[in-house]
């Protein structure tokens, strides 16, 4: 019997340690490229971060809080003004009569849905001219006939004021407060009397949204293991069976769920069908009103702050306390921006200083040639408003929001004012006033299952639930964000 060798066996020995042809362990597969050099190759088991810190989220973090919720949606409600201001028309200045048309907020006035009432004294302002009027009467659920105070000749019509206003001028009508004769009786109702004012509050509602996703790994995969030293962004530190996916799988899905919260919106009428069809048939309440959704609803957008002109800059600062002045007022306010406003930011708080021409006195301005330069402000005060600067790495990523404003520069974000401290509404859920951050998250939660981030594992790996072979790691969450007092809150477009 005859016995045939292998031909590509490496199994001749050498004396020494010495790397031959016939005695080094070629670990190429067939036909593919592989360790081609005679040495084993130095492996590096550790990860290069080369993106460095990859996650954004946080933000929520510094701004906001967290609550659980059992039901299908979130409803509250927020106070309305406590004065009563109001902007129209002058109907006809011979006959003292006015329209309202809106409330001071802009909104429109409907049907007898005011309180002006008889008897009140009011300030009549148009672009020219400014007025004390009586309201002698209230003649149609729109319409008020307003008695100047003041005139300088004529039958002490409004047309009398000097100047003189006239029919159509745009007017706002202030009411602060009322005059009556002695023995007078406050009686009445309706269009001809007085009734009593009712306090005007709007009611707002969002829902919660599922969000969804999972890692999966075949089971023959995980026979073959291989360790790699990583850092997450989490703060898990150390060498990773690899499923290292399945970590980073967690990680992206922790910034999508605030993400969604920022970017999330509810779909417009028009497109309700075309969404609703694509989810099954969910219905019409769809999306979840996300930040920025909410504050170009219901809040403040400017498209200033440019960095061309420092003083063009501060200037539209001040208008932007102006329409703080006009809501809530909030003193304290965070300001979370990208780089490009950041630094315009910076260079206009910098040239406020007549010896900051050359850059020498950033900061505290003390700066001298044997320590770093500091060339940024963390904040400012400017009238009674305190700014809080902050970079927001979502804004500047090119994976996240920072791609998306480098394609869009016209309709891109360039960051958002938020204020500090917390709001009072009413919950209708409890049935009470509680104070809460402008902004907090809902999640979903019970005493049997809570949806604020669930994680599971299915698969035949390990402990088996299932004839697939294949370990998958599912999450899940159900939440939405809750914008109070949205009137307070600006976006910078």
């Amino acid at each position: 019997m005859a016995i045939t060798a292998g031909g590509n066996l490496n199994s001749v020995p050498a004396p020494q340690q010495a790397t031959l042809a016939s005695n080094y362990i070629d670990f190429r597969a067939t036909g593919t490229s592989g360790w081609a050099q005679q040495y084993l190759p130095e492996l590096m088991e550790q990860e290069a971060e080369v993106f460095g810190q990859r996650t954004v989220g946080g933000f929520l973090e510094q701004v906001g809080a967290e609550e659980a919720m059992t039901s299908d949606q979130v409803v509250w409600s927020e106070q309305g003004r406590l004065h009563l201001s109001y902007t129209g028309t002058i109907n006809t200045a011979a006959s003292n009569t006015v329209n309202i048309v809106n409330d001071i907020d802009g909104n429109a006035v409907a049907g007898d849905n005011h309180g002006i009432r008889l008897g009140d004294t009011v300030i009549l302002a148009s672009a020219t001219v400014t007025a004390k009027c009586y309201v002698s009467a209230v003649p149609a659920t729109l319409v008020v006939t307003c008695l100047p105070y003041e005139v300088t000749a004529g039958t002490g019509n409004l047309d009398d004021v000097s100047p003189a206003f006239a029919d159509g001028d745009a007017v706002t009508i202030l009411v602060y407060g009322s005059e009556w004769v002695k023995g007078a009786t406050d009686s009445g109702s309706g269009a001809t009397g007085r009734t009593h004012n009712e306090p005007q509050f709007l009611s707002f509602a969002n829902k919660p949204i599922i969000m969804k996703d999972f890692y999966m790994v075949n089971g023959s995969d995980t026979a073959q293991i291989g360790w790699v030293e990583t850092t997450q962004e989490d703060g898990q530190t150390g060498y990773m069976w690899y499923l290292k996916a399945a970590g980073e799988t967690r990680l992206r899905f922790s910034d999508y769920m605030e993400m969604a919260m920022v970017e999330a919106v509810r779909p417009l009428a028009s497109s309700t069908d075309v969404v609703d069809t694509a989810l099954s048939g969910a219905g019409t309440e769809i999306g979840t009103q996300g930040l920025f959704q909410a504050i170009e609803d219901r809040g403040n957008m400017t498209s200033g702050i440019t960095g061309i002109n420092a003083a063009t800059d501060l200037a539209e600062f001040d208008a932007i306390l102006a329409e703080f002045d006009s809501q809530g007022a909030i003193e304290e306010n965070m300001i979370f921006v990208n780089r490009s406003t950041a630094l315009a930011m910076d260079d206009m708080l910098a040239s406020m200083n007549s010896y900051g021409a050359g850059g020498t006195s950033y900061g505290v301005f003390s700066n001298s040639e044997d320590m770093a330069l500091n060339l940024g402000f963390s904040g400012f005060r400017r009238g009674s408003y305190d700014f809080y600067k902050t970079d927001w790495k979502y804004l500047n990523d090119a994976s996240t929001r920072g791609g998306i404003n480098a394609r869009n520069t016209a309709g891109g974000i360039r960051g958002v004012m938020i204020p500090a401290g917390t709001s009072s509404v009413y919950d209708q859920q409890l049935g009470k006033n509680l104070k809460r951050p402008f902004l907090h998250v809902r999640y979903r939660a019970s005493q049997t299952d809570n949806r604020y981030l669930k994680t599971w594992v299915t698969g035949s790996v390990g402990a088996a639930t299932s004839n697939l072979d294949a370990m998958e790691i599912h999450y899940l969450t159900e939440r939405c964000l809750i914008t109070q007092g949205a009137n307070n809150f600006m976006l910078l477009n």
